[in-house]
């Protein structure tokens, strides 16, 4: 117990200079939690570091000693765990767990992130309602009535002051989601959208200060993006240099820890400030009001690490999480191999192919691409549960098909595997890493296919990598013919660009491909098969399907080896 009462006694100190400076507000700040409001983990079936549990006893600690608070979330709450999976798509009937949580814990407001509505209309419509905070949303467009979807913002009296909070999202969440989880809506360029509403806000509300709560993040040049590009998927850091009237802007969606000044046109200095995710740490800031109305701001980080969960919040949710770990806990099937995510980088593996055998087995579809959504999972032989199932595949994506030619299925793949590889004779590495243990792209953007035979010259220029001989069964395989392709729905939406930069297909044209789709997401369609390869208990043996290799052997073998082995876990 001496951590957390050295914890609390740190607050206070830092509590008792700040309010020398002036009348003075605590600003509280968590973003991308994705779940994580228990400090357990579900997937390992273990107690853990990170978690609302523990954030609540810090934020317990500022709320004793401050004057006055306010307690914000950037969004991408109800998306990331077994225990927000289950609320969202097993026990529906139950107030979402997300919203028991915020309430309980006394949010005064909360920004809509991309994965919140990746959760389906019909769970975030529902936890809308069931928030006892406002949910903000200035840019998400109501088509039917021209108005804000959400909250455009929220005013709070706090100490004598008016702190009006304004939430802004990406915009980009169509480039990631098929209209049916955003119908109804309209996204806003940030930028635009933030002009608006602080000029707003400011003529008739009049407020003493104005925060931004932004499920955004701060590379604008991200994703081949710049500084102009409109629509740009992380504009907060755009916001605070180009719009006036903001005092500070929190922020959220990348999963970084940011805390930073922006330099506004009138020359005026924009604290921006982001902790990261799952709860590992909380914004902290000091907002203090001068005499002649002037508003500056100090923030810092709080990390978890060795805070102790707060003992109450968890009696109040102990019952939900025996519950969910009971779920968690059931077991699928026997596995007679491990799984290692990490041979995913090497290969065809056991892991991918799994996932393009469910999507080929539901789908009837020629072909299927799938990339490793974890590059450092292991999974060990013998009870499989379904917990472990998440960590394998930890999103609720669900199974499109769409028709290709030949010839873009092949720039799709030389697309996928430019992301991946580079030339071990000229680099001395098969893996574009940006250090050791680290792609330099996103892991989940590197697709592999099942359906076809091919292989990878990694010596050969960009563009001439690969070389499919034949489909899997037996036919030949035609550039000018078409096919049918399976995808989960983020790609299939155009996510990543494969689609788009990779077979050419106009962004405003890939969804006149799509033939088919299936509401049902690919995990819980894996759990099914896995269970029925297991039934009457059979061990599981998976095993890659050897459709595809990288080429010349010569020189993958040992590079690749070196460069994998800072994925190895065990």
């Amino acid at each position: 117990m001496k951590r957390p009462n050295l914890c609390a006694a740190l607050i206070l100190l830092f509590l008792q200079i700040w309010n020398a400076k002036g009348q003075s507000i605590d600003i509280m700040f968590t973003t991308d939690v994705h779940g994580s409001f228990l400090n357990y983990d579900f997937i390992k079936g273990e107690k853990c570091g990170n978690g609302l549990e523990a954030v609540y006893t810090t934020i317990n600690s500022i709320r004793d000693t401050a004057s006055s608070t306010l307690l914000l979330d950037g969004g991408d709450i109800m998306q990331g765990t077994p225990l927000v999976y289950y609320s969202n798509y097993v026990d529906t009937a139950t107030t979402n767990i997300s919203a028991q949580v915020y309430n309980y814990m006394g949010y005064d407001a909360v920004c809509i992130g991309n994965h919140d509505i990746e959760a389906t209309h019909k769970v975030y419509d529902k936890a809308v309602r069931e928030f006892e905070m406002p949910v903000l949303g200035a840019n998400v467009v109501n088509v039917r009535t021209g108005k804000p979807y959400f909250e455009p913002y929220s005013i709070f009296k706090r100490g004598g002051k008016r702190i009006a909070v304004i939430g802004l999202t990406t915009p980009y969440v169509p480039h990631w989601l098929a209209e049916t989880y955003w119908s109804g809506m309209q996204f806003e360029d940030m930028v635009e959208s933030a002009r608006k509403w602080v000029d707003y806000v400011r003529k008739n509300e009049k407020p003493d200060a104005v925060i931004g709560v932004f499920h955004a993040g701060t590379n604008y040049n991200y994703g081949g993006q710049n500084a102009d590009t409109p629509m740009n998927e992380n504009a907060s850091l755009l916001v605070a240099e180009r719009v006036e009237g903001f005092d500070l802007i929190l922020t959220g969606h990348d999963h970084r820890e940011h805390n930073l000044r922006a330099t506004t046109p009138s020359g005026k200095k924009v604290q921006v400030l982001g902790p990261g995710k799952s709860a590992y740490n909380l914004g902290h800031i000091r907002m203090t009001f001068g005499k002649g109305g002037e508003v500056t701001t100090e923030g810092r980080l709080i990390s978890m690490e060795g805070v102790a969960p707060s003992e109450k919040m968890h009696k109040r949710f102990a019952k939900v999480e025996a519950e969910v770990r009971g779920y968690t806990g059931c077991v699928i099937c026997k596995l007679g191999s491990d799984i290692n995510a990490y041979e995913t980088l090497m290969g065809s593996s056991a892991f991918v192919d799994l996932v393009n055998k469910t999507m080929l087995k539901h789908t009837g579809a020629d072909i299927s691409m799938s990339a490793p959504l974890t590059v450092k999972a292991h999974i060990p032989a013998g009870d499989l549960t379904v917990g472990r199932m998440f960590s394998l595949y930890p999103f609720e994506n669900t199974l499109c098909v769409l028709r290709l030619t030949g010839k873009e299925i092949l720039d799709y793949l030389e697309y996928s595997y430019d992301l991946w590889i580079e030339n071990p004779q000229t680099t001395g590495h098969v893996l574009r890493l940006a250090r050791k243990g680290r792609l330099l792209n996103d892991f989940f953007a590197l697709d592999a296919a099942l359906g076809i035979d091919y292989t990878v010259d990694v010596t050969k220029p960009r563009g001439q990598r690969v070389a499919i001989r034949r489909l899997s069964d037996g036919r030949p395989f035609d550039k000018k013919k078409s096919y049918t392709v399976a995808m989960n729905s983020y790609r299939a939406n155009g996510g990543s660009g494969h689609l788009e930069f990779g077979a050419g297909i106009p962004f405003d044209k890939i969804m006149e491909r799509v033939v088919r789709t299936i509401d049902q997401d690919i995990r819980g369609l894996m759990v099914e098969d896995l269970a029925e390869m297991g039934r009457g208990g059979k061990v599981v043996k998976l095993t890659p399907e050897g459709n595809w290799r990288f080429v010349p052997a010569k020189e993958v073998k040992k590079s690749l080896a070196e460069d994998v082995a800072g994925f190895v876990v065990r």
